[in-house]
């Protein structure tokens, strides 16, 4: 993966393969293990280890804090930024702020057709390792983490707080468009704490929340 070398022989083989993992990271999301990835795409367990390995080493892909799986890493951002939408781009640039300036989760979820999807999951502080749920526990268990409270709060609500695993909780902010309906939920994982004063908590990111909504509903 690393630069050099001649690209020949079985060489592009094993770069489809290593594309296929970063794949497969980027649909399972963040807390994916090797042993899943291998399974997911037919891969020898050991080839499977290799690759991870080679991407680790490159910076496509992090080892979560807790070490129960992995991420994408923030060479694949970079990649990225470069494809995405004007739209995608600027939500991308607030929330990087938000996290230059807040010690705490800063997660993005949309909210398509009513249905909770992350669609920006903080790299320093994993989903599974910061009191928010995976995705399809939010689905089966809408409680679990502020998130998945978005939807039923009131249109007048600009968040909501629950506390989840021992020690820690999130606020979600509400984004919404000028109609009232909810399109997207910041959610801003902390320990239990700071949970306390949520309104100061939410009084930090106020300004950030209203960016976010003019750009994400935007025509």
């Amino acid at each position: 993966m690393s630069p050099g070398g001649d690209v020949g022989g079985r060489q592009p083989h094993a770069v489809r393969s290593a594309l296929s993992v970063l794949e497969e990271v980027a649909r399972a999301g963040p807390g994916v293990t090797a042993k899943q990835i291998s399974a997911a795409l037919g891969l020898p367990r050991a080839t499977t280890y290799r690759l991870v390995n080679l991407l680790v080493q490159d910076e496509y892909l992090v080892r979560l804090p807790d070490l129960s799986g992995f991420a994408l890493g923030h060479r694949v951002t970079l990649l990225a930024s470069n494809a995405v939408p004007d739209r995608e781009r600027e939500a991308a640039e607030i929330l990087a702020g938000m996290r230059g300036r807040i010690r705490a989760g800063v997660h993005l979820a949309s909210f398509r057709d009513g249905r909770l999807e992350l669609v920006d999951v903080d790299p320093d502080f994993p989903v599974t390792a910061a009191a928010l749920a995976d995705p399809p526990e939010i689905g089966a268990d809408p409680g679990a983490a502020a998130l998945g409270l978005l939807p039923a709060a009131g249109a007048v609500e600009r968040y909501v707080v629950c506390v989840g695993q021992p020690g820690y909780g999130s606020l979600a902010a509400a984004v919404r468009d000028d109609a009232g309906v909810l399109v997207a939920g910041v959610a801003l994982a902390v320990p239990a704490p700071r949970l306390e004063d949520p309104a100061g908590l939410y009084a930090l990111v106020h300004d950030d929340i209203e960016r976010l909504r003019a750009v994400l509903t935007q025509g």
